[in-house]
């Protein structure tokens, strides 16, 4: 019984990965679905990238200001 025979009669699904060259060895194959299984498990949500610190909303919260030499540079920066 071929798989295309089991999937009419109900229940197994058709292969994913089908292989068309009869030339095609096993190293061939297996790098194949090597490639293919790595690229189907990268899935989920990317890393959050860190947040800059001059986009920081917390910036627009006033705060007292610094004093003392070079308060005028520190003033600039993010905290």
């Amino acid at each position: 019984m071929t798989s295309d025979e089991q999937s009419a009669e109900g229940g197994a699904q058709p292969p994913l990965l089908r292989v068309i060259n009869q030339d095609a060895t096993p190293e061939e194959v297996a790098a194949l679905v090597a490639v293919f299984s790595a690229l189907g498990s990268a899935g989920g949500t990317p890393p959050k990238r860190p947040r800059s610190a001059w986009s920081n909303p917390a910036r627009s919260l006033r705060r007292t200001h610094r004093h003392g030499e070079a308060a005028w540079r520190a003033s600039g920066l993010p905290r």
